[in-house]
């Protein structure tokens, strides 16, 4: 596949990210069965990731979107610019963040701590993808779907400078 003018190949398939996704899904189901959750998803990256893990939640919940900004070309910036389009009351509310992707970490830790100065009961993250690098930041991240290695990645909401979010599988720059 081509995007502007990078060369990528298929990564996850379709049937990965299905499977992947209802397995986390059971977890959410399971951790949360008394609680109501208020489910805020990453826009613009995670709303694939978001419509099919909420498909498979069976618990009572809520889903609210914000949208930041720190990527800029290829590279995750870690500038969180500002939190936009939160308007939910937060407070005492058990939050998980749906995010497609955690680069370097540094974006959610600030994402992270906006949130629990709202006065969230609990905050947790729900990533599809992990790169070793966010590792090194001090952030704890309860659902993970794949950890994969340092390349770019596009596909599955995940986009190069704003294209090639439109498929079902993720692909990873060609070397």
């Amino acid at each position: 596949m081509i995007v502007k003018d990078k060369t990528f190949k298929k990564y996850i398939s379709k049937e990965e990210l299905e499977k992947k996704i209802k397995s986390l899904a059971r977890l959410i189901n399971s951790d949360y069965k008394d609680k109501k959750p208020l489910f805020i998803a990453i826009l613009n990256g995670s709303f694939m990731f978001a419509s099919d893990l909420l498909k498979e939640i069976n618990i009572d919940c809520e889903i609210s979107f914000v949208k930041v900004a720190s990527y800029e070309d290829m590279e995750s910036t870690g500038n969180v610019k500002q939190l936009i389009g939160l308007n939910e009351n937060i407070f005492n509310k058990d939050v998980i963040i749906i995010e497609d992707i955690i680069d370097s970490g540094r974006t959610i830790a600030k994402i992270l701590e906006e949130f629990r100065s709202l006065g969230a009961s609990t905050v947790e993250v729900i990533t599809l993808l992990q790169k070793p690098k966010s590792k090194n930041i001090d952030v704890k991240l309860k659902y993970v779907g794949f950890e994969i290695p340092e390349k770019f990645v596009v596909g599955y909401g995940l986009d190069y400078d704003g294209l090639g979010r439109n498929t079902k599988e993720i692909f990873q720059l060609k070397e």
